[in-house]
Protein backbone atom coordinates (compact mmCIF):
# COMPACT_ATOMS: atom_id res chain seq x y z
CA UNK A 1 0.00 0.00 0.00
CA UNK A 2 1.21 3.42 -0.74
CA UNK A 3 1.55 5.99 1.36
CA UNK A 4 1.04 9.68 2.03
CA UNK A 5 3.01 12.33 4.23
CA UNK A 6 2.26 15.49 4.98
CA UNK A 7 4.17 18.58 5.29
CA UNK A 8 5.21 19.71 9.07
CA UNK A 9 2.50 21.78 10.20
CA UNK A 10 -0.19 20.69 8.33
CA UNK A 11 -1.90 17.95 10.15
CA UNK A 12 -3.46 19.13 13.29
CA UNK A 13 -6.41 19.76 11.36
CA UNK A 14 -6.91 16.36 10.24
CA UNK A 15 -5.79 14.82 13.93
CA UNK A 16 -8.62 16.98 15.04
CA UNK A 17 -11.15 15.20 13.27
CA UNK A 18 -11.58 16.66 9.80
CA UNK A 19 -11.92 14.41 6.99
CA UNK A 20 -9.93 15.97 4.32
CA UNK A 21 -6.77 16.83 3.32
CA UNK A 22 -6.01 19.17 -0.05
CA UNK A 23 -3.21 18.84 -2.42
CA UNK A 24 -1.06 21.38 -0.68
CA UNK A 25 -0.84 19.66 2.22
CA UNK A 26 1.32 17.10 1.01
CA UNK A 27 4.82 16.69 1.03
CA UNK A 28 5.33 13.01 -0.41
CA UNK A 29 4.34 9.92 -1.86
CA UNK A 30 6.18 6.85 -1.50
CA UNK A 31 4.52 3.65 -3.52
CA UNK A 32 2.75 3.09 -6.45
CA UNK A 33 -0.64 3.63 -6.71
CA UNK A 34 -3.98 4.20 -9.11
CA UNK A 35 -5.84 7.66 -8.98
CA UNK A 36 -8.14 6.23 -6.13
CA UNK A 37 -6.71 3.92 -4.49
CA UNK A 38 -6.69 3.57 -0.87
CA UNK A 39 -3.52 4.62 0.82
CA UNK A 40 -1.83 5.03 4.22
CA UNK A 41 -1.99 8.81 5.74
CA UNK A 42 1.74 9.96 7.76
CA UNK A 43 2.35 12.52 9.75
CA UNK A 44 5.85 14.35 8.94
CA UNK A 45 7.35 12.05 11.54
CA UNK A 46 6.20 9.46 9.92
CA UNK A 47 3.51 8.48 12.23
CA UNK A 48 0.54 7.10 11.55
CA UNK A 49 -2.49 9.20 11.17
CA UNK A 50 -5.03 7.20 8.92
CA UNK A 51 -6.16 6.00 5.82
CA UNK A 52 -8.12 6.75 3.06
CA UNK A 53 -9.24 7.38 -0.88
CA UNK A 54 -5.88 9.57 -2.95
CA UNK A 55 -6.77 11.19 -5.90
CA UNK A 56 -3.58 13.83 -6.98
CA UNK A 57 -6.35 14.60 -9.80
CA UNK A 58 -8.36 16.97 -6.98
CA UNK A 59 -7.87 19.69 -4.73
CA UNK A 60 -9.18 17.56 -2.08
CA UNK A 61 -6.43 15.06 -2.75
CA UNK A 62 -7.13 12.70 0.42
CA UNK A 63 -10.27 11.46 1.73
CA UNK A 64 -10.16 9.98 5.09
CA UNK A 65 -11.85 6.61 5.96
CA UNK A 66 -10.60 5.43 8.89
CA UNK A 67 -8.08 6.62 11.80
CA UNK A 68 -7.45 2.80 12.80
CA UNK A 69 -4.98 0.58 10.71
CA UNK A 70 -7.50 -1.92 9.86
CA UNK A 71 -8.00 -3.25 6.00
CA UNK A 72 -10.81 -1.24 3.92
CA UNK A 73 -12.17 -4.29 2.55
CA UNK A 74 -15.57 -5.54 1.46
CA UNK A 75 -16.25 -6.26 5.62
CA UNK A 76 -15.31 -2.69 6.24
CA UNK A 77 -17.73 -1.15 3.84
CA UNK A 78 -20.62 -3.18 4.95
CA UNK A 79 -19.91 -2.42 8.75
CA UNK A 80 -19.88 1.35 7.21
CA UNK A 81 -23.48 0.94 5.22
CA UNK A 82 -25.31 -1.10 8.32
CA UNK A 83 -24.34 1.53 10.64
CA UNK A 84 -25.52 4.22 8.76
CA UNK A 85 -29.02 2.19 7.91
CA UNK A 86 -29.20 1.19 11.86
CA UNK A 87 -28.91 4.89 12.18
CA UNK A 88 -31.54 6.00 9.93
CA UNK A 89 -33.55 3.35 11.57
CA UNK A 90 -33.16 4.49 14.89
CA UNK A 91 -33.53 8.45 14.85
CA UNK A 92 -35.27 8.98 11.10
CA UNK A 93 -38.03 7.80 9.52
CA UNK A 94 -36.79 4.91 7.31
CA UNK A 95 -39.28 5.10 4.78
CA UNK A 96 -38.09 8.31 3.09
CA UNK A 97 -34.21 9.80 4.37
CA UNK A 98 -30.60 10.18 4.00
CA UNK A 99 -29.42 6.86 3.96
CA UNK A 100 -25.81 7.68 3.54
CA UNK A 101 -24.76 11.30 3.77
CA UNK A 102 -20.95 11.20 2.70
CA UNK A 103 -17.82 12.08 5.30
CA UNK A 104 -20.88 12.19 7.74
CA UNK A 105 -21.16 8.41 7.52
CA UNK A 106 -17.84 7.85 7.28
CA UNK A 107 -18.13 7.04 4.04
CA UNK A 108 -16.54 9.85 2.07
CA UNK A 109 -17.89 11.02 -1.84
CA UNK A 110 -20.83 8.27 -1.28
CA UNK A 111 -24.79 9.81 -1.09
CA UNK A 112 -28.07 7.38 -0.89
CA UNK A 113 -30.98 8.82 -0.69
CA UNK A 114 -34.22 5.95 -0.11
CA UNK A 115 -37.80 7.07 -1.24
CA UNK A 116 -39.94 4.17 0.10
CA UNK A 117 -38.78 1.16 -1.80
CA UNK A 118 -36.62 2.92 -4.07
CA UNK A 119 -32.78 3.96 -3.70
CA UNK A 120 -30.42 6.45 -5.49
CA UNK A 121 -26.90 6.42 -5.68
CA UNK A 122 -24.70 9.50 -6.01
CA UNK A 123 -20.96 8.77 -6.66
CA UNK A 124 -18.68 11.97 -6.06
CA UNK A 125 -15.26 10.51 -5.44
CA UNK A 126 -12.75 8.54 -7.54
CA UNK A 127 -12.21 5.79 -4.61
CA UNK A 128 -16.34 5.56 -4.02
CA UNK A 129 -16.72 5.33 -7.89
CA UNK A 130 -14.16 2.62 -8.45
CA UNK A 131 -16.07 0.10 -5.93
CA UNK A 132 -19.53 1.07 -6.77
CA UNK A 133 -20.57 -2.65 -7.92
CA UNK A 134 -19.32 -3.65 -4.53
CA UNK A 135 -21.41 -0.69 -2.80
CA UNK A 136 -24.81 -1.95 -4.47
CA UNK A 137 -24.20 -5.31 -3.64
CA UNK A 138 -24.38 -4.92 -0.40
CA UNK A 139 -27.10 -1.59 -0.53
CA UNK A 140 -29.17 -4.44 -2.10
CA UNK A 141 -27.59 -7.08 0.54
CA UNK A 142 -28.22 -4.81 3.75
CA UNK A 143 -31.69 -2.97 3.06
CA UNK A 144 -33.15 -4.64 0.31
CA UNK A 145 -34.94 -1.89 -2.30
CA UNK A 146 -36.79 -2.72 -5.12
CA UNK A 147 -33.58 -1.16 -7.15
CA UNK A 148 -31.22 1.63 -7.18
CA UNK A 149 -30.85 4.28 -9.64
CA UNK A 150 -27.90 6.51 -10.06
CA UNK A 151 -27.87 10.12 -10.41
CA UNK A 152 -23.62 11.01 -10.62
CA UNK A 153 -24.93 13.68 -12.90
CA UNK A 154 -23.19 16.72 -10.77
CA UNK A 155 -20.61 18.75 -12.08
CA UNK A 156 -18.56 18.19 -8.76
CA UNK A 157 -17.41 14.90 -10.40
CA UNK A 158 -15.46 16.53 -13.02
CA UNK A 159 -13.30 17.93 -9.92
CA UNK A 160 -12.36 14.20 -9.60
CA UNK A 161 -11.43 13.95 -12.85
CA UNK A 162 -15.05 11.92 -13.66
CA UNK A 163 -17.12 11.90 -16.35
CA UNK A 164 -20.91 12.60 -15.44
CA UNK A 165 -23.20 9.92 -15.34
CA UNK A 166 -26.96 8.37 -14.83
CA UNK A 167 -28.98 4.54 -15.08
CA UNK A 168 -29.97 1.66 -13.55
CA UNK A 169 -27.78 0.00 -11.37
CA UNK A 170 -29.88 -2.71 -9.91
CA UNK A 171 -33.85 -4.12 -9.74
CA UNK A 172 -36.22 -1.89 -10.74
CA UNK A 173 -37.17 1.46 -10.75
CA UNK A 174 -40.33 3.10 -11.61
CA UNK A 175 -40.88 6.09 -13.56
CA UNK A 176 -42.47 8.73 -10.65
CA UNK A 177 -41.50 6.81 -7.07
CA UNK A 178 -44.63 7.47 -4.39
CA UNK A 179 -42.60 8.59 -1.23
CA UNK A 180 -44.36 9.22 1.84
CA UNK A 181 -43.18 12.14 4.33
CA UNK A 182 -44.60 13.53 7.03
CA UNK A 183 -47.60 11.77 6.35
CA UNK A 184 -48.14 13.51 3.13
CA UNK A 185 -47.57 11.72 -0.49
CA UNK A 186 -45.28 12.76 -2.79
CA UNK A 187 -44.34 12.04 -6.30
CA UNK A 188 -40.29 11.70 -6.98
CA UNK A 189 -38.51 11.66 -10.39
CA UNK A 190 -35.57 10.12 -9.40
CA UNK A 191 -34.68 9.84 -13.06
CA UNK A 192 -34.80 13.52 -13.89
CA UNK A 193 -35.20 15.45 -11.23
CA UNK A 194 -33.07 18.28 -9.40
CA UNK A 195 -30.23 16.06 -7.92
CA UNK A 196 -31.61 13.26 -6.49
CA UNK A 197 -35.40 13.54 -7.22
CA UNK A 198 -35.97 15.30 -3.60
CA UNK A 199 -35.07 17.47 -1.24
CA UNK A 200 -35.25 15.62 1.89
CA UNK A 201 -32.71 18.10 4.23
CA UNK A 202 -36.03 19.95 5.18
CA UNK A 203 -38.31 17.30 6.34
CA UNK A 204 -38.19 18.26 9.95
CA UNK A 205 -38.33 21.34 9.33
CA UNK A 206 -41.92 21.35 7.08
CA UNK A 207 -42.93 18.97 10.10
CA UNK A 208 -42.19 22.44 12.34
CA UNK A 209 -44.51 24.79 10.31
CA UNK A 210 -47.64 22.63 11.95
CA UNK A 211 -48.41 25.62 14.40
CA UNK A 212 -48.16 28.30 12.25
CA UNK A 213 -50.28 27.41 9.44
CA UNK A 214 -53.99 27.04 10.88
CA UNK A 215 -56.36 29.24 9.19
CA UNK A 216 -53.31 31.40 7.94
CA UNK A 217 -52.54 32.92 4.63
CA UNK A 218 -49.51 30.91 3.56
CA UNK A 219 -46.34 32.42 0.87
CA UNK A 220 -44.56 29.60 -0.37
CA UNK A 221 -41.47 30.89 -2.47
CA UNK A 222 -39.65 29.00 -4.61
CA UNK A 223 -41.07 25.93 -3.97
CA UNK A 224 -40.10 23.80 -6.44
CA UNK A 225 -42.38 20.48 -5.82
CA UNK A 226 -44.52 21.82 -3.63
CA UNK A 227 -42.84 20.21 0.07
CA UNK A 228 -43.49 23.06 1.99
CA UNK A 229 -47.12 24.30 0.40
CA UNK A 230 -48.38 21.01 0.93
CA UNK A 231 -47.49 20.59 4.22
CA UNK A 232 -48.67 24.19 4.70
CA UNK A 233 -52.07 22.97 3.42
CA UNK A 234 -52.43 19.54 5.03
CA UNK A 235 -51.52 21.36 8.63
CA UNK A 236 -54.77 23.59 8.21
CA UNK A 237 -54.42 26.89 6.46
CA UNK A 238 -56.46 28.73 4.82
CA UNK A 239 -55.07 29.05 1.48
CA UNK A 240 -51.68 28.58 -0.09
CA UNK A 241 -49.92 30.05 -2.83
CA UNK A 242 -46.59 28.41 -4.03
CA UNK A 243 -44.87 30.26 -6.78
CA UNK A 244 -41.85 28.82 -8.81
CA UNK A 245 -40.13 29.49 -11.88
CA UNK A 246 -40.14 26.38 -13.22
CA UNK A 247 -43.34 24.73 -14.75
CA UNK A 248 -41.88 21.50 -14.50
CA UNK A 249 -41.46 21.19 -11.07
CA UNK A 250 -45.09 22.67 -10.60
CA UNK A 251 -47.01 19.99 -12.65
CA UNK A 252 -45.72 18.34 -10.23
CA UNK A 253 -46.63 20.06 -7.28
CA UNK A 254 -49.85 20.09 -8.75
CA UNK A 255 -49.85 16.22 -9.32
CA UNK A 256 -48.83 15.97 -5.46
CA UNK A 257 -51.77 17.92 -4.50
CA UNK A 258 -54.15 16.38 -6.25
CA UNK A 259 -52.85 12.56 -5.07
CA UNK A 260 -52.69 14.10 -1.18
CA UNK A 261 -56.99 15.50 -2.45
CA UNK A 262 -55.78 19.16 -0.94
CA UNK A 263 -57.92 21.62 -2.25
CA UNK A 264 -56.63 24.60 -0.77
CA UNK A 265 -53.33 25.37 -2.94
CA UNK A 266 -52.17 26.67 -5.60
CA UNK A 267 -49.14 27.09 -7.98
CA UNK A 268 -48.33 29.98 -10.42
CA UNK A 269 -44.75 30.22 -12.18
CA UNK A 270 -42.97 33.24 -11.55
CA UNK A 271 -39.99 34.81 -11.14
CA UNK A 272 -39.80 34.73 -7.12
CA UNK A 273 -37.13 37.86 -6.82
CA UNK A 274 -39.94 39.85 -9.23
CA UNK A 275 -43.14 38.03 -7.79
CA UNK A 276 -42.07 39.19 -4.28
CA UNK A 277 -41.90 42.92 -5.57
CA UNK A 278 -44.94 42.61 -7.14
CA UNK A 279 -46.97 41.70 -4.18
CA UNK A 280 -44.86 44.25 -1.62
CA UNK A 281 -46.22 46.59 -4.76
CA UNK A 282 -49.64 45.64 -4.18
CA UNK A 283 -49.78 45.60 -0.56
CA UNK A 284 -50.46 42.21 -0.09
CA UNK A 285 -49.99 40.51 2.99
CA UNK A 286 -49.71 36.71 4.58
CA UNK A 287 -49.99 34.96 7.73
CA UNK A 288 -46.58 32.97 6.66
CA UNK A 289 -44.39 33.21 3.96
CA UNK A 290 -41.68 30.33 3.45
CA UNK A 291 -38.38 30.99 1.38
CA UNK A 292 -36.34 28.00 0.31
CA UNK A 293 -34.22 29.36 -2.55
CA UNK A 294 -31.50 26.80 -4.50
CA UNK A 295 -28.51 27.58 -3.16
CA UNK A 296 -27.44 31.63 -4.31
CA UNK A 297 -23.55 30.83 -4.52
CA UNK A 298 -20.86 27.59 -4.79
CA UNK A 299 -18.15 29.30 -3.64
CA UNK A 300 -16.52 32.04 -1.45
CA UNK A 301 -16.12 34.48 -4.52
CA UNK A 302 -19.86 35.24 -4.78
CA UNK A 303 -20.28 35.33 -1.44
CA UNK A 304 -21.26 38.78 -1.50
CA UNK A 305 -23.67 38.88 -4.35
CA UNK A 306 -25.32 35.74 -2.19
CA UNK A 307 -25.86 37.83 0.56
CA UNK A 308 -27.14 40.62 -1.72
CA UNK A 309 -29.90 38.43 -3.01
CA UNK A 310 -30.65 37.05 0.29
CA UNK A 311 -31.12 40.00 2.09
CA UNK A 312 -33.30 41.38 -0.99
CA UNK A 313 -35.73 38.11 -0.70
CA UNK A 314 -36.04 38.52 2.90
CA UNK A 315 -36.28 42.28 3.00
CA UNK A 316 -39.48 41.22 1.11
CA UNK A 317 -40.87 38.42 2.48
CA UNK A 318 -40.61 40.80 5.56
CA UNK A 319 -42.51 43.27 4.54
CA UNK A 320 -45.81 40.85 3.15
CA UNK A 321 -46.45 39.16 6.82
CA UNK A 322 -48.42 40.72 9.13
CA UNK A 323 -48.18 41.78 12.06
CA UNK A 324 -47.28 38.90 14.67
CA UNK A 325 -47.53 36.45 11.66
CA UNK A 326 -44.23 34.31 10.57
CA UNK A 327 -41.39 34.55 8.12
CA UNK A 328 -39.85 31.04 7.47
CA UNK A 329 -36.33 31.77 5.90
CA UNK A 330 -33.41 29.11 4.79
CA UNK A 331 -30.39 28.64 2.80
CA UNK A 332 -29.22 25.78 1.91
CA UNK A 333 -25.43 27.36 0.55
CA UNK A 334 -22.87 25.92 2.41
CA UNK A 335 -20.67 29.39 2.11
CA UNK A 336 -22.75 31.11 3.77
CA UNK A 337 -22.10 30.45 7.69
CA UNK A 338 -25.48 30.88 10.62
CA UNK A 339 -23.76 34.04 11.57
CA UNK A 340 -23.45 35.51 8.43
CA UNK A 341 -27.03 34.07 7.83
CA UNK A 342 -28.00 36.02 11.07
CA UNK A 343 -26.93 39.34 10.75
CA UNK A 344 -28.08 39.02 6.74
CA UNK A 345 -31.78 38.66 7.81
CA UNK A 346 -30.87 41.32 10.60
CA UNK A 347 -30.01 44.26 8.43
CA UNK A 348 -33.49 43.13 6.19
CA UNK A 349 -35.90 43.63 9.52
CA UNK A 350 -34.15 46.93 9.87
CA UNK A 351 -34.63 48.17 6.19
CA UNK A 352 -38.23 46.55 6.37
CA UNK A 353 -38.56 48.61 9.46
CA UNK A 354 -40.14 45.33 11.59
CA UNK A 355 -39.12 43.71 14.65
CA UNK A 356 -39.01 40.16 14.65
CA UNK A 357 -38.36 37.51 16.94
CA UNK A 358 -36.38 33.91 16.88
CA UNK A 359 -39.03 31.24 17.32
CA UNK A 360 -35.97 28.58 16.07
CA UNK A 361 -32.65 28.43 14.37
CA UNK A 362 -33.13 25.04 13.21
CA UNK A 363 -30.62 23.29 10.78
CA UNK A 364 -30.57 19.91 8.40
CA UNK A 365 -33.03 16.93 9.55
CA UNK A 366 -31.17 13.91 11.49
CA UNK A 367 -30.85 11.94 8.49
CA UNK A 368 -27.80 14.51 7.49
CA UNK A 369 -25.77 13.80 10.30
CA UNK A 370 -23.23 16.73 11.01
CA UNK A 371 -19.75 16.37 12.01
CA UNK A 372 -18.63 19.21 14.61
CA UNK A 373 -14.68 18.69 13.55
CA UNK A 374 -16.26 19.60 9.87
CA UNK A 375 -18.28 23.03 9.53
CA UNK A 376 -18.62 21.92 5.60
CA UNK A 377 -21.20 18.92 6.66
CA UNK A 378 -23.65 21.95 8.33
CA UNK A 379 -24.56 23.49 5.53
CA UNK A 380 -28.67 24.06 5.78
CA UNK A 381 -30.01 27.41 8.06
CA UNK A 382 -33.69 27.85 8.44
CA UNK A 383 -34.74 30.24 10.87
CA UNK A 384 -38.44 30.83 12.05
CA UNK A 385 -39.22 34.10 12.65
CA UNK A 386 -42.52 35.72 14.27
CA UNK A 387 -42.49 39.19 12.11
CA UNK A 388 -43.82 42.68 14.53
CA UNK A 389 -44.64 46.03 12.91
Amino acid sequence: MASVTLRKTRETRVRGGHPWIYASEIDRVDGGFENGDIVDVKDFRGKFIGRGFYNPHSQISLRILTRNDEPCDRAFFERRIRDAWAYRQRLCDPESCRLVYSESDFLPGLVVDKFANTLVMQSLSLGIDRIKDMLCDLLMEIVQPDGIYERSDVPVRRLEGMELTTGLLRGAVPERVDMVENGIHFLVDVRGGQKTGFFLDQKENRAAIAPLCPGARVLDCFCHNGSFSLHAAKYGAESVLGVDISEDALEVARENARINRLENVAFEAHNCFDHLRELTDAEEKFDLVVLDPPAFTKNKAALPAALRGYKEINLRGLKLVRPSGFLVTCSCSQHVLPEAFQTMVNEAARDAKKRIRLVEFRTQGKDHPILPQAVETKYLKCMILQVME
